[in-house]
């Protein structure tokens, strides 16, 4: 007979647990039966001790079992994509409607902020009456009707992970390949996928900061969704800058429609988004490679077909029905704006991009602690990418804040957040290393 006290002291002895063991976990995060004291104290037992590779399979089953599981009956094959996390990365919200534009159907379930990072559930609540809470029936409904749904997990899917998820974010557990693993594939295969991309952050954003850490997560998450039966691939991408122009969570959102609309065609976010959406839609089976899924993607952004699933999404949960003509006109501001320049000329030679979300979050653009809310206006815009020349003219970014106050109190770490350096140099590349 399990207890959480005896699996606590044995994870945090450096003992590896059983299955038996993990699923009584799982089940006690679902129940209530393990309290938030002891969930803070697996998380941390996890991140010093680790799982192994087959105590990380097991606990993502574990989690993944601890709720329903969805099925389907379409007429198209049901993929999805997740991404462990960065700044100014709104790529989901461009794909989903994309991916459902191309025949498939995307039952993508999102989570919120984690620590520096802005989070999808937090971005679309940006936009008024959009609702990310939907049960399991509704969800399989307006997938069937729209071809995508981008929501919250209810409480029927995976809700240990919902209640582990919560507290990585305030224990400064988030950074553990056994946890992201269990967490993003939990939910990913109790929504019953059949191909499913992800996109692996690496550098001064990503929690995974070093490339080895990042293939190795890649290869984690890859090795453990293919073993339980879902074709996955995986891109590892660079968060050594914000990947759209913009963090926050209405400034996002304005970038996304900017790509949908057709202003944001030649950007990091519109290339990160048809090479991510040309890998599912060939391991779905509905393009021949990746490379006839990019041309896929693109063509199904540049026609409008995927703005236009995007505005049934938004209307079928909630929000605007005339949201992509007048987008402009329903998202919130900010009160005040306030350009930040560098001290000296020069050339953006690098980014500490945690630091720009950390800003971000002080704004109020992101959670400190659990219960704390979003001013959905707040954040930066017109970031400086590396390789941009920099003066009294342009600026690092422009900052988005409630008071004068607020945006002088974090500018200063703003302006520590960029490298300068007298000639111009080339960013890194897009994309690191692919992992299938």
């Amino acid at each position: 007979m399990s207890d959480a006290r005896s699996i606590l002291l044995k994870l945090r002895g450096g003992a590896r647990l059983t299955e038996a063991e993990l699923f009584w976990f799982a089940e006690g995060l679902a129940t209530g039966a393990v309290s938030d004291a002891q969930a803070g104290a697996f998380a941390m037992a996890v991140c010093q001790q680790g799982l192994g590779e087959e105590g990380r399979v097991q606990l993502t089953n574990a989690m993944r079992e601890s709720g329903r599981k969805l099925k389907w009956r379409l007429d198209g094959p049901v993929l999805d994509k997740h991404s462990t996390g960065g700044v100014g990365d709104c790529v989901s919200l461009i794909l989903a409607p994309a991916l459902a534009a191309c025949g498939a159907f995307v039952p993508m379930i999102s989570g919120r902020g984690l620590g520096h990072t802005g989070g999808t559930l937090d971005k679309l609540e940006s936009i008024p009456g959009y609702n990310v809470d939907v049960s399991p029936d509704d969800l399989q409904d307006i997938v069937a009707d729209v071809g995508c749904a981008i929501v919250g997990a209810s409480a029927d899917i995976a809700p240990a992970d919902k209640r582990l998820y919560a507290v990585r974010d305030v224990t400064g557990t988030v950074a553990s390949i056994d946890l992201i693993t269990a967490s993003i594939l939990s939910k990913k295969l109790a929504a019953g996928l059949e191909a499913l991309i992800l996109d692996v952050k690496v550098g001064t954003g990503a929690f995974m900061g070093a490339e080895a850490e990042a293939i190795a997560l890649a290869q984690a998450l890859v090795a453990t969704a293919q073993g339980a039966g879902c074709m996955t691939a995986a891109l590892v991408t660079d968060m050594n800058q914000p990947l759209a122009e913009s963090a926050g969570n209405a400034l996002e959102i304005i970038k996304v429609m900017e790509v949908l609309t057709g202003v944001g065609a030649e950007t990091d976010l519109h290339r990160l988004t048809t090479a991510l959406g040309g890998e599912v839609l060939a391991l779905g089976g509905l393009a021949d490679d990746a490379a006839d899924g990019e041309a896929r993607i693109d063509t199904a952004i540049a026609s409008g077909e995927a703005a236009d699933v995007f505005g049934e999404m938004v209307a079928e949960l909630g929000g605007p029905a005339d949201f992509v003509e007048r987008w402009p006109d329903r998202l919130p501001a900010s009160r005040v704006m306030m350009d930040i320049h560098a001290g000296d000329a020069g050339f953006v030679a690098g980014v500490d991009t945690q630091a720009l979300g950390e800003v971000v979050v002080a704004l109020g653009g992101g959670r400190m602690t659990e219960g704390d809310r979003i001013d959905p206006a707040v954040g930066l815009s017109d970031i400086a990418r590396i390789g941009m020349e920099v003066d009294d003219a342009v600026p690092l970014a422009r900052i988005h804040c409630a008071t004068e106050e607020e945006g002088r109190a974090v500018a200063a770490k703003l302006r520590g957040a960029f490298r300068l350096a007298d000639r111009a140099v080339d960013a890194p590349p897009l994309i690191h290393e692919r992992i299938a």
